[in-house]
């Protein structure tokens, strides 16, 4: 690894330690030559792009990104911490990737966006929903609402059957 600081190809590994669930493996270096330390990640790079299925059947590469600013957007000034938007956008990436090869419908993505915020903040959800499913009247929130009130909460305390 060449030195960010005076650019010699010589150092040697402090520590290693994975990261963001595996899926990273974070090195911390010391250049033998400066003696200063930097850390660097390593990750796999990804061969087969993931590519989403749009409504109207155009097909796009699978960006994090848009998944995180639907979230932003959904969350909006709502007292939600930063790294549960961050643990939704991660969750949905990493459940896309595991269950389809090259193609995933944009629905399939909304719909597990949606049950994340849904768990998290009723409000968030009723926001993504409404872009989501499109809503045109109010009474698509008051059914959304009625429908939201009658199904039971998740409890965290409890495991998951299925």
């Amino acid at each position: 690894m060449i030195c960010p600081y005076c650019s010699k190809d010589n150092d040697k590994v402090i520590d290693s330690r994975s990261a963001e669930a595996g899926r990273v493996i974070r090195r911390r270096r010391e250049c033998v030559a400066c003696e200063r330390r930097f850390t660097t990640y390593e990750r796999v790079e990804q061969t087969t792009r993931l590519m989403v299925i749009k409504k109207d059947g155009s097909r796009v590469p699978f960006s994090r990104e848009n998944i995180a600013r639907g979230v932003a957007a959904a969350c909006g000034k709502r007292a939600i911490a930063e790294d549960a938007k961050a643990r939704i956008v991660d969750q949905v990436e990493d459940e896309v990737s595991r269950e389809f090869d090259r193609e995933v419908p944009s629905s399939e993505i909304g719909r597990r966006v949606m049950g994340k915020l849904r768990e998290i903040d009723e409000v968030a959800y009723i926001r993504f929903a409404s872009e989501y499913e499109q809503f045109k009247t109010l009474s698509d929130f008051i059914h959304e609402i009625q429908e939201m009130a009658g199904r039971p909460k998740n409890d965290t305390t409890q495991q998951r059957l299925f």
